[in-house]
């Protein structure tokens, strides 16, 4: 199904609803809204396997421009509307983006890359104009509301860490398939949770990361209703439950943690009975929190390991994660090998790299050697994500390590590299090393250990100095929130930094 197939039943019912503002996209309008945005993108000469990007929070039309190009057999790249002028504008460039689309409350930051990415040929506003931009309403209000000719399915390129600490695109196959015809995550979704026509998803995370931004398209797939929340707040959430009579639900641990922290009696306000399916992911969720959460909502809470890169997926429902506590799963799509440095099998209960055989394809857009990096060394087809875990004897799952010492807070990836390339080149900064701590809520939280160039100058005043100068750089989240000072940092003769040694000392102290 696609919208314009629910639009012909049901054209009046909600598609997307906003948590704030109450308002509502039906899905008469999201399909109008899409092809509209479609015959934009046509006549600007785009045409599938061509590549649009926007940056917008979770706007009341964000579901519509992903459907647009989505229908139009394009890849489309939605951007985190947190990001500062140089990642944004390496991510439009890198991607090859021919449209740009932003809205008012962004346009600071979407004016500020236009020199830097002449390939875009067309840029879009949404909600007001700025230098350079086209109103985004007066370029689709002209438009037809009927599909473009030679509809096809496009696919996302979402952004992941490269080698070099910049961002890259994680490019699936497109199969540029009829957009009547279900791919694997809808066949998943709808087999694992019994998601239809009568389900109402909330979405509580910002649209542009995988899970939130794919879960949605696939409910709306199904037509059922999907609220969004602008952003995340505990009490909202648990009344937007008992509102709409939410039956689905995706969170990351973080929002459990929030929600657990609630005053006994906020929790018991609100009526959460028609909830059938909580569905959580992309970051572990302490066997404590998970626990509590299924004395709270009962056996409801579902997990799943999965990567942007669609090369594997693993499920665990509540009754077998109880019986294996911590577990992330057993594969449902790819088979499952755990491998030492050379590539060779290791039995039950020993740790090594994760690899997927038989999962789905991927590449790294423009950087092939962090594509073949991600590709079993002996050849055999199988990819990794390159987290560290072992398998039980039953097959289940459980993850060890994180990969490349990825910090993941509040579900969000964040990628040391890039802090440590902006704070190595502030003059008061010999060495640094950044990585994740523990953190109570947040699961881990930035920090930097910095070699002053002077520890004379070592103290409070420098740390807010080197946290504000990252923060000119680097969206705030990707920057340290502390920062404590050595007078050298452990590296080899090579000049090979071991993080692991100032990681590990944090994480003893937990």
């Amino acid at each position: 199904m696609y919208p314009g197939a629910i639009a012909a039943v049901t054209p009046d019912k909600p598609a997307v609803i906003m948590a704030g503002s109450g308002r509502v996209i039906t899905y008469r309008e999201l399909d109008e809204e899409s092809n509209r945005l479609a015959h934009v993108f046509r006549a600007a000469g785009m045409r599938p396997g061509d590549h649009i990007a926007f940056m917008l929070a979770n706007h009341p039309l964000f579901l519509a421009v992903a459907w647009a190009a989505h229908r139009s057999g394009l890849y489309y790249t939605p951007i985190s509307s947190r990001l500062q002028a140089d990642e944004l504008a390496y991510i439009v460039g890198n991607c090859g983006a021919r449209v740009f689309i932003s809205s008012a409350d962004l346009a600071d930051v979407a004016t500020s890359i236009t020199a830097a990415t002449p390939g875009v040929e067309l840029r879009l506003m949404l909600d007001g104009v700025a230098e350079g931009f086209t109103s985004y309403e007066e370029a689709v209000a002209a438009r037809p509301l009927t599909p473009i000719e030679g509809e096809c399915q496009g696919t996302d390129m979402l952004y992941s860490s490269g080698t070099t600490g910049r961002p890259k695109g994680v490019k699936l196959a497109a199969t540029h398939a009829p957009l009547d015809e279900p791919g694997m995550l809808f066949k998943l979704i709808q087999g694992l949770f019994a998601s239809s026509g009568d389900s109402v998803y909330l979405s509580p995370a910002p649209l542009y990361h995988a899970a939130p931004l794919r879960y949605s398209l696939s409910f709306q797939r199904l037509g059922a209703t999907v609220v969004v929340m602008e952003r995340f707040d505990p009490e909202q959430y648990l009344a937007l439950v008992e509102r709409y009579a939410v039956t689905h639900t995706q969170l990351v641990p973080t929002m459990f943690i929030k929600m657990l922290k609630l005053q006994p009696e906020i929790r018991a306000k609100y009526d959460i009975s028609s909830l059938q399916y909580a569905i959580h992911a992309a970051a572990p969720c302490p066997v404590p929190v998970k626990e509590q959460m299924i004395d709270w909502w009962g056996p409801i809470v579902h997990e799943y390991y999965a990567g942007t890169e669609g090369n594997g997926f693993l499920y665990v429902g509540p009754h077998d994660w109880l019986q294996h506590k911590g577990t992330v799963g057993r594969s449902l799509l790819g088979v499952v090998h755990i491998c030492d440095e050379d590539g060779d099998d290791l039995p039950p209960g020993e740790h090594g790299t994760i690899y997927f055989e038989n999962g789905g394809r991927f590449e790294y857009h423009g950087d092939p050697g962090k594509t073949r990096s991600a590709q079993d060394p002996r050849g055999r087809g199988w990819t990794t994500l390159g987290d560290i875990g072992y398998l039980d004897a039953e097959g289940f799952l459980y993850l060890t390590d994180r990969r490349s010492y990825m910090i993941i807070s509040g579900g969000v990836n964040i990628y040391p590299q890039e802090a440590e390339n902006v704070l190595s080149v502030h003059p008061k900064v010999a060495d640094v090393a950044v990585f994740g701590v523990p953190d109570e809520e947040m699961g881990e939280q930035v920090k930097a250990v910095v070699e002053p160039a002077s520890m004379e100058e070592a103290g409070p005043g420098l740390e807010a100095e080197l946290i504000a100068y990252c923060r000119e750089h680097l969206a705030h989240y990707k920057c340290p929130r502390s920062v404590d000072f050595r007078p050298e940092l452990p590296r080899h003769p090579t000049g090979k930094l071991y993080k692991r040694l100032l990681r590990d000392e944090y994480w003893a102290k937990s």
